[in-house]
């Protein structure tokens, strides 16, 4: 994927924070960086429909989401786009099939029961099938709503800090072949992340946000080894293998 698939042009103020963001994404993988508050949260929900921007346009696919000027909006519904929050909103009265199940209301039943067991054994959830929420832990849940928002093949899936609550090899099997099924589908995603190493893992573009505004963007390894020292201060990461990331000691060529 090369061409320009999501063009932004937005602003929005929410408490002290003001979001002044415009950006063209091409790249299959966009991890987006910043500390804490930066307003990565915030562009997800603006692009996902979830939040009405002050002022601006979005544009996906062509098809234009959000024109503040000319009262352009489409709501979440009708965007195609697949949303995984940080807390994931699962229905507690529906058991995991029913919750995968949710949005495939388009599907024979027999298409609907074969994409769902297809969506939790991608994310090792086959076992869960019949509980309901009540009953998984904070990693299994995180799971589940994963592939709820794999299971309709949005045409973009939002990403905020999905593997909260993996264990590092679980996340790491999980990613593995998230990336591989939306390569597969050629369907883009933008994933809010802490680890450094992701990025270079998923051969990703970069942003890096900061108060409200892009501080840096393109591919991973131009942008983190040219603000390495930076993003070490305000993310707190730890390099213990600087050369398996590509990123240089300093002093080094």
């Amino acid at each position: 994927m090369s061409s320009v698939y999501l063009q932004a042009d937005i602003e929005h103020t929410l408490g002290n924070l003001s979001l002044r963001i415009s950006c063209a994404l091409s790249a299959p993988w966009t991890v987006l960086f910043g500390p804490s508050g930066a307003g990565k949260t915030s562009l997800l929900r603006v692009l996902g429909g979830l939040s009405r921007p002050e002022r601006g346009r979005v544009v996906f696919g062509g098809r234009t989401l959000v024109e503040t000027e000319s009262g352009v909006w489409v709501p979440p519904a009708e965007r195609g786009i697949g949303f995984v929050t940080q807390q994931p909103a699962l229905f507690p009265h529906m058991d995991v099939t029913g919750n995968v199940a949710f949005g495939l209301s388009g599907l024979s039943r027999r298409s609907s029961g074969e994409r769902v067991g297809q969506m939790l054994q991608l994310f090792h959830a086959g076992h869960l099938a019949r509980r309901r929420p009540a009953d998984l832990s904070g990693g299994e849940k995180q799971r589940v709503a994963l592939a709820r928002a794999l299971a309709p093949e949005p045409r973009l899936l939002l990403l905020d800090e999905p593997f909260n609550g993996l264990d590092a090899d679980l996340k790491a099997g999980i990613l593995e072949k998230l990336t591989a099924w939306l390569a597969e589908r050629k369907i883009p995603a933008l994933y809010v992340s802490h680890d450094v190493a992701e990025a270079f893992e998923t051969a990703a573009d970069v942003m890096v946000i900061d108060g409200g505004q892009i501080q840096a963007h393109g591919p991973a390894a131009v942008v983190l080894a040219a603000r390495r020292e930076q993003l070490l201060w305000q993310l707190g990461a730890v390099l213990s293998q600087p050369d398996r990331l590509g990123l240089q000691a300093d002093g080094e060529a």
